[in-house]
């Protein structure tokens, strides 16, 4: 059984910094694809980042050049190093794996103060 566990989400300035990570068991961070949604009140889950098992990454227009998704291979984790954040980027993020199904976290609250 997959298990993903986000952590790092918090309140913070715009124009700050954050750090989340997706804990996974129950599967390789290194052979499958992982992703990072997230979802503001009121709107869908969008995509935000994804890194493939052979490691491509692709980012949604709005986090280009300021988000950056990456993994640690031993410690299982992928990591989403988020930077010049705006009050836009305020959501709920959460990690997903697609294996033979779909898994996904419990989500981690990222605030963007004005």
């Amino acid at each position: 059984q997959v298990q993903l566990v986000e952590s790092g989400g918090g309140l913070v300035q715009a124009g700050g910094s954050l750090r989340l990570s997706c804990a996974a068991s129950g599967s390789s961070v290194r052979f499958n694809a992982v992703s990072w949604y997230r979802q503001a009140p009121g709107n869908q889950r969008e995509l935000v980042a994804t890194i493939s098992g052979g490691g491509t990454t692709n980012y949604a227009d709005s986090v280009k050049g300021r988000f950056t998704i990456s993994r640690d291979n031993p410690k299982n984790i992928v990591y989403l190093q988020m930077n010049s954040l705006k009050p836009e980027d305020t959501a709920v993020y959460y990690c997903n794996m697609v294996t033979l199904h779909n898994y996904w976290g419990q989500g981690t609250q990222v605030t963007v103060s004005s």
